[in-house]
C-alpha cells in the first residue's frame, strides 16, 4: 500500500467530518442550541498534570484539535468523552464514544454517529487500510456500550467544569468509568 492512498483516504474522511460539522453548525444555529463556549484552553493547560482540565487540553493538542467553543453543551464536551474514556479520535474510537453514550444515555443522534463512523471504518477497508476485523470492531462497540450501562454518568447533566482541577482517575472512579 502506498502513503498516497493513505493521505487520500485521511483527507476525504477529514472533508467528510468537516461537512457534518457544517451541517450540525447549521443546524444548532436554526434551533438557537448553541451555549457560549465552556472549554477555556489556556486554563485547561495550567492545571496540573493528572487533573481531568489538564488531561482534557493535552488531548486536543496531541491530536491537534481545537475545542468545540460553539454548538449545544453536549457537542462542546465531546473531547472530554474521549478523555473520560480513553477512546480514540479514529472511526472506531468514535464509535466506541457514540457506542458509550447509547449505554449511558439513548440518543438518537449517537445512534446516526456512530453509524457514520461505522461506514468509515468500512470505507478503511475498502481502501485496504489496516482494520480491524469486523468480529473486532463488533466486541469493542458491544464492550463500550456496557461500559456505558454499567457506568454512573449523564452526558447531559455532567459538568466538567467543575471538575477540571480534579484527578482525571478520581473523576473516573465517580462514574464508573
Amino acid at each position: 500500500m502506498n502513503t498516497s492512498s493513505v493521505s487520500s483516504v485521511e483527507k476525504m474522511q477529514t472533508q467528510r467530518v468537516d461537512r457534518f460539522l457544517q451541517v450540525l453548525g447549521w443546524v444548532t444555529d436554526r434551533l438557537d442550541l448553541n451555549v457560549p463556549p465552556i472549554v477555556e484552553m489556556d486554563y485547561l493547560r495550567s492545571l496540573p498534570p493528572g487533573t481531568l482540565g489538564h488531561a482534557w487540553a493535552e488531548h486536543l493538542d496531541a491530536n491537534s484539535l481545537s475545542p468545540f467553543v460553539r454548538g449545544p453543551r453536549r457537542q462542546q464536551l465531546h473531547d472530554g468523552i474521549h478523555v473520560l474514556t480513553g477512546y480514540d479520535i479514529d472511526p472506531v474510537g468514535e464509535a466506541e464514544v457514540q457506542a458509550f453514550l447509547l449505554g449511558a444515555k439513548f440518543r438518537l443522534a449517537n445512534m446516526l454517529i456512530g453509524l457514520g463512523a461505522l461506514r468509515g471504518i468500512q470505507r478503511q477497508r475498502r481502501q485496504q487500510i489496516p482494520a480491524l476485523s469486523h468480529a473486532a470492531v463488533r466486541s469493542r462497540l458491544l464492550t463500550a456500550y456496557h461500559r456505558g450501562r454499567n457506568a454512573h454518568f449523564d452526558p447531559d447533566t455532567w459538568q466538567p467544569e467543575k471538575l477540571w482541577a480534579r484527578s482525571l482517575v478520581e473523576v473516573q472512579a465517580d462514574f464508573g468509568i
